[in-house]
Parts: C-alpha cells; structure tokens; sequence
C-alpha cells in the first residue's frame, strides 16, 4: 500500500502541467489550447490488529487497508490564435463557478474581521 501512494506522489507533478493545458486542436482553420484549472487528491490508510477481548468487543486479530483518490477539472478557457497573435478566451460561465468558493471565503474573512473590529470598539 505504502508503495502505491508513493508511486501516486511522485506522478503528481506531470499529472498537473499534462492536464491543465489540453492538446492543440484546430476548428475553423484557428488553433487552440484549452485551459482547465485542475484538483485532485489522494488518501490513504493501513492497520493492524490483536485486539484484547472485553465485554464488548471479542477477541481477535484485526486487519485493514484502503484507498482513494478523486480529481476534477473546470475548462476556464482556451488559447487561440489569431490575426493579432495568440490571445486567451475566458470561459465566462466555468470562471464564475470556479470563483464561488473564492469570492465566498473572502466574504466569510471580510465579515469575521468587519465582526472582530466592532467587538473591540464597544469594549
């Protein structure tokens, strides 16, 4: 198992390069790139046993393992090449969902210190 999630770790770095910049297609006779802002993540787990039997539990010899991972990309845009060079075209739709956990944890600061400002005054 512990061999696994290294083998996993050391791959990050190309996963990450490799995925956000998709390959170079062509519609129209324009070339494009396409941009995706990319998580992932992986966990993992081991036990091991020989449990003393109370009133509870039993005795016994315990084992465990496991696993995961999960990832997601949001297309946020793309490279194109045009008359006046190469220019990037925001995906407007992606970029405003991709920017929902941003724009709320800074609200949630901003009013945690608006909040933390207006106790110490009335003290």
């Amino acid at each position: 198992m512990t061999k696994l999630i290294e083998n996993l770790a050391d791959s990050v770095p190309r996963w990450g390069a490799k995925v956000a910049y998709g390959e170079k297609s062509t519609i129209d006779g324009r070339e494009f790139v396409p941009v995706a802002l990319v998580a992932f993540g992986f966990g993992g787990g081991e036990g091991s046993g020989d449990m003393p039997e109370t009133e509870k539990t039993p005795g016994g010899r315990g084992e465990g393992s496991g696993g995961g991972g999960g990832g997601y990309a949001v297309p946020i845009g793309a490279y194109i090449a045009g008359p006046d060079g190469l220019r990037f075209r925001p995906n407007t739709i992606a970029l405003a969902v991709a920017a929902v956990p941003l724009v709320s944890a800074i609200g949630a600061g901003l009013a945690m210190i608006i909040g933390a400002s207006r106790f110490t005054r009335a003290r």
